[in-house]
Parts: C-alpha cells; sequence; structure tokens
C-alpha cells in the first residue's frame, strides 16, 4: 500500500510533519505557561517576604535578649500576623526559626504543622549565612502530597538573628499549567487531524483523475479503443484529460487505419494465392507434360525445360507458404495435437534431406535419447519446422557437419541444430526470423527457399506455446533451439538443451580445462572461435550420422563407442 498509493503516503507525511511541528509547539507553549506562573509565584512571595521580614524585625527590636520569656509569645503572635495578613494565600505556612547558635524556639501557623523537614539543609545554610533563598520542595503538611514554594530569609534583632520561612503550596499554578498543556495538546490533535484530512481532500483531487487516466490507458491497451476521460472544468487536470483524450483519439485512428491496412493486406496475399492455384495448376501440367518429353528435344529447350519445372516448384512452395503465413495473420491456424515420438521426427527429416547433404558434402549427425521422447504436438508441424531448420543449416554449412541433439525433462522437449558455417553477426539473432530476410542477398540458395520458412516455423512454435531462438557468431557457425511444452498447454519456463553450443572455445588465456560452453545469456559479439571442422574427404562418408548411447543394434551387434552411420560416399 505504502508503494502503491500516492494519497497514503502524502497523508502520511502529512501527518508525521505536522504532529512533530504541532508537538514541538506544544510543548514550548507550556513550557513558557509553567515558567510564567512560577514566576509570579516567586515575585508574590518574595514581595510578602520582604514585608514579612521588616514587620518580624520590628516586633522582635521589643526584646533584649534571646532569653527573654516573652520572645517565644512574640514569635507566635508574628507568625500568627504575618500568615492571617493575605487572605489569597490560603493555605500558606509561616514559620520563624531561632539562628543556630541558640536552642530551637520554631513557631508555626498551626501548632500541629512541622514544617522543619520542608526546609533542607542547603536553604538553611543559605539563610543563615544572611542571603535570602528559595526552592520548590515537595511534602505533607496536612493538606495531602503537595509541592511547596519556599522562601527563607534573615531577620536582624537585637539578640541576634532569626529566620523567617514562607512555604506556600503550588497547587494553583500546577493545575493552571496542566490545563494549559491539556488544552494545547487537544487543540494539537485537532489541527492534525484536520491537516491529515485537508491532505487527504487535497490529494484526493489531485490522485482521482490520475487513477482515472490509468484505468483508461489500461482498458486502451487492452484494446478498448473508445474510452475516453470526462473533462470538468477548465484546469489544469481538465487539460490533462483533454490531451489524453486527443491521443487516445489519434491513436485510435492510427491503429484502425493500420489494422485495415493490414487487413487488405493479408486478404489481397490471400486472394491472389488462391488465384494463382487456378493457372498455376495448367502451367505445371504444361511444364510437367514438356519435362517429361526434354529428352526428345534439342539440349537448349530441354534445359529449360528443367529450369521451368525448378522454378514452378519453387513457385508453388512459395504459394504454399503465403497460404499459410496468410492462414497465421487471420488467426485460423489449428493446432493438432497428439502424443507424438519425436525421435522418429526427427530421423525422417534426416532421411529427406540426405540427397541435399551428400551433394553439399555435409554430414548430419544425429544425437538422440535411446527412449522414445513423447510430447503432444502437431507432427506435421514439427516436422515442418525442423525441415526448414536442418536445411538451412545444411545450406550454410561451409562443408562441416551439422549436428542435430534432441533433448527432454519433465516439462518440455527441445531440439537443437548446430552448423559451423559464417555464423550470424551481432542482432541477426533476431533477424533471421523475419519475412524474406536474407543475411546475404546475394549468396546463391541451393535449396530455392521461398525466404518465409523460418517465419512459418516462429508461427508454429508460438501455436504450440514454444519457442524457437537462433544463437550465432561470425566464423563460429550458428544454433537454433526448438522449445515445446511436453504437453498442450503447458507455459515454459526453461530448455532442457543450452541455446549458446557447448563447443565454443574460451577466449584466448582461459583454461583449456574449464567449461567450453556458455550459458545463455553468453554475448554472441565476443572473439572466441570454434574449434575448426575440416570438410569430409572423399573417402570420408557423409549423409546422416546417428548418435546413440552404446546399445544393441538391430543386427545384434553393438555401435562401436555409441556412433551409427548411414548414408552413402559423395
Amino acid at each position: 500500500m505504502w508503494r502503491r498509493s500516492l494519497q497514503l503516503r502524502v497523508v502520511t507525511i502529512t501527518l508525521v510533519a505536522s504532529g512533530l511541528l504541532v508537538g514541538g509547539f506544544a510543548y514550548m507553549v507550556a513550557s513558557q505557561s509553567t515558567n510564567i506562573l512560577l514566576d509570579r509565584a516567586r515575585e508574590d512571595v518574595q514581595r510578602r517576604l520582604t514585608h514579612g521580614r521588616d514587620y518580624a524585625a520590628e516586633q522582635m527590636s521589643v526584646h533584649p535578649q534571646y532569653f527573654d520569656p516573652q520572645v517565644r509569645v512574640t514569635f507566635e503572635l508574628t507568625v500568627s500576623t504575618l500568615a492571617g495578613g493575605d487572605p489569597d494565600q490560603v493555605g500558606g505556612v509561616v514559620v520563624v526559626m531561632a539562628a543556630s547558635g541558640y536552642p530551637l524556639i520554631q513557631s508555626a501557623t498551626s501548632p500541629a504543622v512541622d514544617a522543619s523537614g520542608m526546609i533542607s539543609d542547603e536553604l538553611a545554610r543559605h539563610v543563615g549565612s544572611g542571603a535570602q533563598a528559595h526552592q520548590i520542595r515537595t511534602g505533607d503538611l496536612g493538606e495531602g502530597r503537595l509541592k511547596y514554594l519556599v522562601y527563607g530569609s534573615p531577620v536582624p534583632t537585637k539578640f541576634g538573628q532569626v529566620e523567617l520561612y514562607y512555604l506556600v503550596p503550588l497547587t494553583t499554578q500546577d493545575q493552571a499549567a496542566n490545563q494549559i498543556r491539556a488544552t494545547v495538546l487537544i487543540t494539537g490533535l485537532a489541527l492534525v487531524m484536520l491537516l491529515g484530512l485537508l491532505a487527504a481532500l487535497v490529494t484526493r483531487l489531485v490522485v482521482t483523475p490520475v487513477r482515472v487516466a490509468a484505468r483508461t490507458a489500461q482498458r486502451l491497451s487492452a484494446g478498448l479503443l473508445d474510452q475516453r476521460m470526462v473533462v470538468d472544468g477548465e484546469d489544469d487536470l481538465a487539460m490533462l484529460a483533454a490531451s489524453f483524450n486527443q491521443m487516445a483519439t489519434n491513436l485510435q485512428r492510427q491503429i484502425t487505419r493500420l489494422e485495415e491496412m493490414s487487413r487488405l493486406q493479408r486478404r489481397f496475399t490471400s486472394d491472389v494465392s488462391h488465384e494463382l492455384r487456378t493457372p498455376l495448376t495448367t502451367v505445371r501440367m504444361a511444364a510437367d507434360l514438356l519435362f517429361a518429353e526434354r529428352d526428345g528435344f534439342d539440349p537448349a529447350a530441354a534445359r529449360s525445360a528443367e529450369l521451368l519445372q525448378t522454378e514452378l516448384d519453387r513457385f508453388e512452395s512459395l504459394l504454399t507458404d503465403l497460404l499459410e503465413i496468410s492462414r497465421f495473420d487471420a488467426g485460423f491456424a489449428v493446432l493438432d495435437s497428439e502424443p507424438t515420438d519425436l525421435v522418429p521426427v526427427v530421423r525422417r527429416v534426416a532421411d529427406r534431406l540426405d540427397g541435399l547433404a551428400a551433394r553439399l558434402g555435409v554430414r548430419i549427425e544425429l544425437r538422440l535419447p535411446a527412449t522414445p521422447v513423447i510430447a503432444e504436438v502437431d507432427p506435421r508441424r514439427v516436422e515442418r519446422v525442423l525441415r526448414n531448420l536442418v536445411g538451412n543449416a545444411v545450406e550454410h554449412g561451409e562443408g562441416r557437419p551439422v549436428v542435430v541433439t534432441l533433448g527432454v525433462d519433465d516439462a518440455a522437449v527441445a531440439v537443437t541444430v548446430r552448423d559451423h558455417g559464417v555464423g550470424l553477426r551481432a542482432g541477426e539473432d533476431k533477424l533471421v526470423f523475419n519475412r524474406f530476410w536474407r543475411a546475404d542477398p546475394s549468396r546463391a540458395r541451393q535449396t530455392g527457399g521461398t525466404g518465409l520458412g523460418l517465419s512459418i516455423s516462429v508461427e508454429d512454435a508460438r501455436l504450440h506455446g514454444g519457442w524457437l531462438e537462433a544463437w550465432g557468431a561470425p566464423g563460429e557457425g550458428a544454433q537454433f533451439r526448438l522449445t515445446l511444452p511436453a504437453r498442450a498447454g503447458d507455459r515454459l519456463t526453461s530448455s532442457p538443451l543450452r541455446l549458446v553450443p557447448e563447443d565454443r572455445r574460451p577466449p584466448s588465456g582461459g583454461s583449456d580445462s574449464g567449461s567450453a560452453g556458455g550459458s545463455d545469456g553468453a554475448d554472441p559479439d565476443e572473439p572466441w572461435r570454434a574449434p575448426t571442422q575440416p570438410a569430409p574427404s572423399a573417402a570420408e562418408p557423409v549423409g546422416t550420422m546417428v548418435v546413440l548411447p552404446e546399445q544393441s543394434t538391430g543386427s545384434g551387434g553393438r555401435a562401436s563407442g555409441g556412433v551409427a552411420a548411414t548414408g552413402a560416399a559423395p
């Protein structure tokens, strides 16, 4: 919620910041108010103490000696007069004590009050030294445990010095300070909540249109091109909504236009492909007749009949591919999945390309598991994909072996086709699947391909829910990997085989004993070189080589080293 909600973050930050600010302000106000109340109490007590000291000095001056029997009576009368002289100081205590060096005579406003515990030794020392002093003390003088402001002052007399103390309770000041703190706290909390509410309302005014725009954009991306925002007012948010609607309208117009153009293009391709079938059939019948009778023609006419037959084959293959592409574009392609053993499918593809491999001097090596590899696939489409991959590898293999590997795990099956030809340059591993794309336009096609084989293969892989990927590096050849889910409808997460071949040599300076293969994420632009693969000699059999785990052969013998070769010398 913190990451997803802008409103929550703004409100929370506002509450925290305002809470800290109001808390600091409340602390300052409460502290200042307490200090002001305490200062006023001190001023009042000090004023009374000054007046009481003068009065006590005047009353004590009638006694020339401390041991006069009337001294105690004068003490009590003085205390009674000073305590009762200010009706505003209810609960105040006045104490007159003899100075040190004399026997203690203590008089207080109430005989039951023992105020000696409220007068600390430190305070008594200061007063005894002839200075006024004060402290705040907590104690019980008959009205419960309260805080008292204790002021002391020396009183000069003819027989020496006595001490006058005022003990004033701070109950009123404490209550006032507590009320101020409570008021400030309640006001601060109310202010913080109000600020949070205002932040939520203001943020909602801004966030709501943004959320509406986000939901509208999601609907547009889902294909609902008629979705628009409501424009209300003339402010910045209204301008945003209007601009968003204008953008959506332009996008809808362009997408509709592109879809119409694409539809017309697909329809044109499909219609042309179908319409060309009829004249092609007629031309094919005539070409077959000429090709069958070419032995009776002169050499130039016989060669023309052969060229016509070859180009008609290619033209027919091109029409077939165009029709297949049009079915993919129109969404009419249907997958006929059934449990299929892919081992004989791979063998059948290799057998059909034996003739081409023999003409080009390429040996096809099959690395197949010894057990059947069952997967729910459309065997016709898988065979077409493998035929395209192996055919391209043979054509571009530069006379070096082509290795076809079949792998399987619990969730997927994979086939890799590895050649050691010129390879692919950086970025061509993606372009190779584009329609009619060729790495070298000047290169002659030995197989008479149409340029649509890999495009159709990609669509076949996607129809299965699989992947068709390419890797290549200049001078190191290329490898294509077809990965299909073992069960129809499953989602792929990994492949049983590596995309980057394991026969790549490590970079210069690396140890030969290290791993020879790179990961799937290896950079094909690194200057690595594959081991040199010499072209087969005339005495070396070419065609199809099957590499199997060591097992019994069909004739009862064992394949030495686990390799069985088929095919004929060129």
